[in-house]
């Protein structure tokens, strides 16, 4: 079935360019010019994932995101003009599932909109099993093994593993981690998260692991990374 994807950006060319770009990869496009556009279209078009611009006339990307998170978890791939971390670190806080600054190639965004779509097919289920090449979590039984061979992880280290291979691609913020995995009234911060990754990738590296990498994304966070074939 043909992907829908759903462009929301003021600038004519770039629409018309990713327009060119995601047709050729097959998929379905419809455009939004402004944010009141983009909410319209999202529930009309129902897109399976959304490109959407921060800075739009009438209501910006982070209002956009923020409503439609209050419905849906269509993926979105937030975009800017500008690099600044609190940007990013804000656009992933309220939901978005992954960011691209202007200015960026067509093939690269392509890349994403791939990796974030083949992640939502791996599993549409609540299976508490993920598999990635050679690297296999059950959070059933909490047993990860890489190949054949079981890894020692605590308990606190499965659970962040889970949290961002079943995640693929998308990037979490140290703070959405937290909040995630320890709790809103947890005593600390974010050099726990730091910390946890720190121990858990010394484990799996000793263990030889290809197609996939946890990444660090400087000022922002982590992420489970698929490598592009």
């Amino acid at each position: 079935m043909m992907a829908k994807i759903l462009i929301a950006d003021d600038n004519k060319q770039i629409t018309s360019v990713l327009t060119e770009y995601a047709k050729r990869e097959g998929y379905s496009v419809e455009i939004a010019t402004d944010g009141v556009e983009a909410l319209e279209k999202f529930k009309s078009f129902c897109p399976d994932l959304i490109l959407l611009d921060v800075m739009m006339p009438r209501m910006d990307g982070f209002e956009v995101c923020r409503d439609i998170r209050r419905e849906s978890n269509v993926p979105i791939i937030m975009v800017t003009a500008r690099g600044e971390d609190f940007e990013k670190i804000m656009g992933l806080d309220i939901g978005a599932d992954d960011y691209i600054v202007k200015p960026f190639s067509c093939g690269e965004v392509m890349a994403r909109v791939r990796a974030i779509l083949r992640r939502l097919s791996i599993s549409t289920d609540n299976s508490k099993l993920f598999t990635c090449g050679n690297l296999s979590v059950n959070l059933e039984n909490y047993v990860v093994q890489i190949g054949n061979e079981p890894i020692r992880l605590t308990k606190k280290e499965i659970e962040l593993l889970w949290t961002l291979a079943s995640n693929a691609n998308k990037v979490f913020s140290r703070d959405s981690l937290l909040d995630k995995l320890w709790g809103f009234d947890f005593y600390g911060d974010s050099r726990t998260v730091d910390s946890h990754i720190k121990r858990l990738r010394a484990k799996v590296d000793e263990f030889p692991h290809e197609g996939w990498e946890i990444e660090t994304i400087w000022g922002v966070g982590y992420k489970f990374a698929i490598k592009q074939e």
